[in-house]
């Protein structure tokens, strides 16, 4: 196939930064199909749209999800991407990988695709970019059978759950991230390969607020790790802090001289419910101000660390702009435990809970979050038995009128409209 004259992509190879273009210029050296992709993009990057075709019905046997197709809508121009689908790998919990299993990977793709791999998409999936129909089942024959490697979610199903490295190397975890996070994969396989939503959903596991998956933001249910106790805090290191003997996180990497650590300008200050101060060289937190920020706890991690009764917040609704714009999950249960013992019991009955109203009530295309946008919070709660408390509140009420249910007025509203009527009549 031939090079394609690129002048728009070859300025996104100038600078320091490694580029994108450079790299598929060498993939080009043995997948020639590579130079159709670069002529297919600075056209789209001239005509200012896209030259792929929306989606199209692709994919193996006995799977509705995992093949996303791609086809172009100038595949006389670039034959090489006429049809270019991707394949999105099921990666394991907490990206995990031995190098024997990604250069296999890697291998057979060489063999059936373009060779070019994201790692990751925004879902978690391992995704391979490019390949054609005929590929399809001898590479996915190759994958399950060699490789014991799943496809992941496409489509209107649950996407592949993803999680953060959990207890497995983080000291703040207060959660298994990755138990629950394969066992949600393996409970849900059909949701996974067969759409059966009005849209996609997403998993995504935090092990405690820092929340590293961005779940907050990029996932239908957001689980993150968190306490309902006390921080702990250990008075000795404090005081080393404020000594200089321990170095405050902060700047303890960055290379740079900030000066004599100072806990009132750089922790106590910066909390932002102030429910932290300090009584001469001793910290007091009054923890049922506490919003879990994490941010004390990062800047003095010797001196503080989570509380010692752990579950995580459960949280529903994020997504990016689609039918409206972006917008972070909303916090529905504020404490549960998840852990193995009765099988994650507790939260498996909330997401069915929540998929039941879901596939009943939401629209075509509509992810969760904007059903709840669309039915209110309130109704939410009320299908799903959640009691409301003041952190569903995001600001105080605009609306001057009270509607009550029947039963939360004495005597009902029936005989209220029956005094009425009679008052009136007389």
């Amino acid at each position: 196939m031939p090079k394609h004259d690129t002048p728009l992509l070859d300025e996104l190879e100038k600078g320091p930064w490694p580029s994108f273009v450079t790299d598929i210029k060498r993939q080009a050296a043995t997948k020639p199909e590579c130079w159709d992709i670069l002529g297919q993009l600075e056209l789209s990057y001239r005509d200012k749209i896209t030259h792929w075709k929306h989606g199209g019905i692709v994919g193996v046997f006995g799977y509705g999800g995992g093949i996303v197709g791609r086809y172009s809508d100038v595949p006389t121009k670039f034959p090489g991407v006429a049809h270019f689908h991707t394949v999105r790998l099921n990666q394991p919990s907490g990206m995990y990988y031995s190098t024997a299993k990604l250069r296999a990977i890697c291998d057979l793709w060489q063999k059936y695709g373009s060779g070019m791999t994201n790692m990751h998409g925004s879902t978690g999936d391992l995704v391979l970019l490019g390949t054609t129909t005929p590929n399809l089942e001898p590479l996915f024959y190759e994958l399950t059978h060699n490789l014991n490697q799943d496809l992941g979610g496409s489509g209107s199903n649950l996407r592949t759950p993803s999680c953060c490295l959990g207890k497995s190397r983080c000291e703040w975890a207060c959660i298994d991230t990755q138990a629950v996070c394969y066992a949600m994969t393996m409970k849900y396989q059909d949701e996974i390969h067969r759409p059966a939503f009005p849209y996609k959903f997403k998993f995504k596991f935090s092990g405690c607020p820092n929340d590293c998956v961005a779940s907050i933001a990029r996932s239908d249910l957001s689980v993150i790790g968190t306490w309902r106790d006390n921080i702990r805090i250990d008075q000795a290191a404090v005081k080393k802090y404020l000594s200089g003997e321990y170095k405050s996180n902060a700047g303890a990497h960055s290379g740079r001289d900030w000066g004599k650590f100072d806990i009132k300008k750089e922790v106590v200050n910066l909390c932002p419910t102030k429910c932290m101060h300090m009584e001469g060289d001793t910290l007091k937190i009054d923890d049922a101000e506490c919003t879990r920020c994490m941010h004390c706890i990062n800047v003095m991690p010797r001196a503080l660390r989570p509380g010692a009764e752990q579950g995580a917040t459960i949280l529903v609704g994020a997504k990016a702009p689609i039918l409206d714009g972006a917008q972070f999950a909303t916090m529905i249960i504020p404490f549960m435990k998840v852990d193995a013992e009765n099988e994650f019991e507790d939260l498996v009955n909330l997401i069915e809970g929540i998929w039941d109203w879901w596939m009943e009530n939401g629209k075509n295309r509509e992810r969760v979050g904007e059903s709840i946008q669309r039915v209110g919070l309130p109704t939410f709660l009320k299908v799903l038995n959640v009691e409301p408390i003041p952190q569903h509140i995001r600001e105080p009420r605009s609306n001057p009128y009270v509607f009550w249910e029947s039963e939360e007025v004495e005597g009902g509203w029936d005989r209220d409209v029956r005094e009425f009527r009679k008052r009136h009549a007389q």
